[in-house]
């Protein structure tokens, strides 16, 4: 007796709300028409969004298996609009935020990345998962690595060897381009030295909160109805759109983003845990963090 394939639904579903919340449509707006999206209107589109599939989800028992994750979408977008829309505007933090001391505005931003995570995590929580269940343990740091042979990655490499090369590769990839971009004198590296427990401090945080709330917290609620591979690729992608204009800008920001999103939560999946992501994140947060505090030194940090 044939075993039933299972539906494709689900999949095409996750992927058209992935598309359609991810910075894709204001990206669009912005560079073909011109148009720029508020903050307001992002996030009412993004609702209405998922608001209509969450009613096919619940009509509809094939997409059943897709409630956790547009119950944590909600979350995440409805949390960001109040976090960032609202909460920061509240008592002392607008003057922290635009404190000229890179210490004073740093910590200030991540202390609202941390309540972004809090809501993440407790909607986990009440759905009735353990913090193992979205990648919260530090895992098998030398579990095997699925082969990428396009990386040169084959059978028998293990995450304790290829995430302590990973971590090498990317910071000082990182360090190489701002180095190239921004050119620091010697002596403004020495006067940053006096940020570095700032630095460090919002280098954990900001690669702590942001593997939490883009990679392991949707891989959790996504693998079950459209498989760990599919998973994968959402939350790579959805992470990687959201750079578009960042540094570097456009496609080429979007690219390399994609494939740190990959790389990050392939290593979640494989490990069963966050260390290697948030550890590769965190040092390349630290000369991120670092040529930002030269930038409140020396503005463009020249």
């Amino acid at each position: 007796m044939d075993t039933p394939r299972p539906s494709k639904l689900p999949l095409l579903v996750a992927w058209a709300v992935v598309l359609l919340v991810s910075a894709l449509p204001t990206v669009f707006a912005q560079e073909v028409f011109g148009q720029a999206v508020s903050p307001d209107g992002y996030t009412l589109f993004s609702l209405a969004v998922i608001g209509i599939a969450l009613v096919f989800a619940f009509a509809w028992k094939p997409l059943r298996g897709l409630l956790p994750f547009l119950a944590l979408f909600v979350v995440f977008v409805g949390g960001r609009w109040l976090v960032y829309n609202r909460i920061d505007t509240l008592g002392r933090y607008p003057a922290w935020l635009a404190n000229s001391s890179f210490s004073v505005s740093m910590l200030a931003e991540q202390s609202l990345h941390l309540i972004v995570t809090a809501l993440i995590v407790g909607a986990l929580l009440l759905m009735g998962k353990k913090p193992r269940d979205f990648y919260l343990a530090k895992g098998d740091l030398n579990a095997p690595t699925g082969p990428v042979r396009w990386m040169g990655v084959g059978p028998g490499t293990r995450w304790g060897k290829f995430g302590l090369i990973l971590t090498l590769c990317i910071s000082l990839g990182t360090l190489t381009f701002l180095v190239v971009a921004g050119r620091p004198s010697l002596d403004l590296a020495v006067r940053v030295l006096p940020y570095l427990p700032a630095i460090l401090l919002a280098a954990t945080l900001n690669a702590l909160t942001e593997e939490i709330n883009y990679k392991a917290s949707f891989l959790s609620v996504l693998e079950s109805p459209v498989g760990p591979r599919q998973a994968l690729y959402m939350v790579a992608f959805y992470f990687g759109m959201a750079h578009y204009y960042g540094v570097p800008y456009g496609i080429v920001g979007v690219i390399l983003a994609t494939f740190l999103g990959w790389i990050l939560a392939k290593s979640m999946q494989e490990t069963r845990g966050l260390f290697w992501a948030w550890f590769i994140h965190f040092w390349q947060d630290v000369w991120i963090f670092s040529f930002l505090a030269i930038g409140s030194i020396v503005p463009g940090g020249g």
